[in-house]
């Protein structure tokens, strides 16, 4: 079903439409001018828009003109009669107009089945733009790698929740594949030939997340210039992933609330809501449960997204993996590089199966990939991590506190002001955190195991 436009100047055909695409389950708005017409798609958007070619003032050329500007993602239909029927296929030779009906007793039968054509067309272009956004939409279960116990379990959940539309909150330490299992879940389910689309919610804004999520209308904010549609109208039939959902902002929490208990979603500058039919599968190496308490995160959301939870195993717990995956990734990297790598050494295999992996999948990845482009026999030879990332950050943080520490029974300096103690140490360990992370806030905020939130105001309050 759409969401439709019609403009008649005359006020009978706009009720003929109105009443008779309704009943199709469409949602329709109707209009008797071009002026109004324009107005309409200024501030909301529309799948498909039918419009009389001959009225007055405004005729449904410039209609059309204007609807190509600012929303082209909508459809046109023109209806025509006699006397202008070939301003209509002209329009549509031009590529403006989807589609042109003429006017005849048979009018609302003509309009029900191009509105059923456009829609088809509408809904592939949504389709196709999801799929370049996404190359790699198509993963099954084979793309998760491993034969442990642990991973067997996975799937198996994998493949009785696929069956559902409930909301799916998958939670685990970075690195361990969340996205590939909530591609799994995508590709197992009824929802399979439809989008999938990935965003990661710590990689924007607030503003922007919002108009990236829920679309935004001509003139909502600066560089605004025309309509456009929200991920969630994207995904529409198909699956939204919202990852590192942790680190959505409170306000952003409660539009995403909203959109989870109406299933619709209002875009930035709009009026109209737009219902959508779309699986919601979020994921978070946070300990929610945590935020909920502290106040970062809402109760209320919370339960609406851990309808069915799934956690991730960390590599550590399946350790029987690793050389499969050493493997695995070896096969991936070596051909890229043009180098004829057979195997893993075995005494390196051992050393891989030993280790901890703090970074988990994503980690061992970059470590073989590494290894391989150092390579220079046929036998590949894998060097560890020489320290945790997380582990040396930490060092680092307490080495700079330490300049600050007071031990038990010693005597204070005259005038010590606790306050600015305290910023010395936050100061210290936000500028440690940085540098071990290159800059990068959001992995910052991560290693000192506060939200992306708190981070930002703290930067702010230090002037870094």
């Amino acid at each position: 079903m759409g969401n439709i436009l019609v403009c008649d100047d005359e006020r009978s055909i706009c009720e003929l439409l109105d009443i008779a695409l309704r009943r199709d389950g469409h949602k329709v708005e109707t209009v008797t001018g071009g002026d109004a017409a324009k107005r309409k798609i200024d501030s909301a958007l529309f799948d498909v828009i039918v419009t009389d070619i001959k009225m007055p003032n405004v005729d449904g050329v410039e209609v059309l003109r204007h609807a190509h500007q600012i929303s082209p993602e909508s459809a046109v239909i023109l209806m025509t009669a006699v006397d202008d029927y070939e301003a209509a296929v002209e329009a549509v030779k031009a590529g403006g107009a989807t589609d042109y009906i003429r006017k005849s007793p048979g009018l609302v039968d003509e309009v029900k089945l191009a509105i059923a054509r456009s829609l088809t067309k509408v809904s592939l272009s949504r389709q196709n733009f999801a799929l370049r956004r996404d190359a790699a939409t198509r993963n099954s279960l084979d793309n998760i790698v491993g034969v442990s116990s642990a991973i067997d379990k996975l799937k198996q959940t994998i493949r009785t929740v696929a069956t559902t539309s409930s909301t799916i909150l998958v939670y685990g330490e970075s690195g361990t594949g969340k996205e590939l299992v909530a591609r799994a879940v995508h590709t197992c389910s009824p929802r399979a030939g439809e989008a999938f689309v990935s965003v990661n919610c710590g990689a924007f804004p607030e503003t922007l997340l919002e108009s990236e999520l829920f679309g935004y209308v001509k003139g909502a904010f600066t560089g605004a210039n025309q309509n456009r549609r929200g991920l969630f109208e994207v995904a529409d039939q198909g699956t939204i992933f919202l990852d590192e959902i942790g680190e959505m902002t409170m306000p952003m929490q409660v539009k995403l609330l909203r959109v989870l208990q109406e299933r619709t979603v209002r875009p930035v500058g709009g009026t109209a809501e737009i219902p959508v039919d779309v699986r919601v599968i979020a994921a978070t190496n946070r300990d929610l449960d945590r935020q909920v308490t502290e106040g970062t995160f809402r109760e209320d959301l919370y339960y609406r997204l851990n309808v069915i939870p799934i956690r991730v195993p960390g590599l550590r717990e399946r350790r029987e993996d690793v050389p499969l995956l050493a493997n695995h990734f070896l096969k991936k990297y070596a051909p890229a590089t043009g180098k004829s790598i057979h195997s893993v050494e075995a005494s390196s295999l051992e050393n891989l199966t030993g280790y901890d992996w703090p970074g988990n999948v994503r980690q061992l990845e970059n470590t073989i990939e590494r290894a391989v482009a150092l390579e220079t026999s046929a036998e590949l030879r894998v060097e560890l991590p020489a320290e945790r990332p997380k582990a040396r950050a930490a060092a680092a943080g307490a080495e700079s506190a330490a300049t600050y520490t007071v031990g038990a029974g010693a005597v204070l300096p005259e005038g010590v002001n606790m306050e600015n103690y305290v910023a010395q140490i936050e100061r210290s360990l936000l500028q440690s955190a940085l540098s071990q992370t290159h800059g990068v806030q959001v992995r910052a905020a991560d290693v000192l195991g506060i939200s992306y939130r708190s981070f930002r105001h703290l930067m702010k309050k230090y002037e870094l």
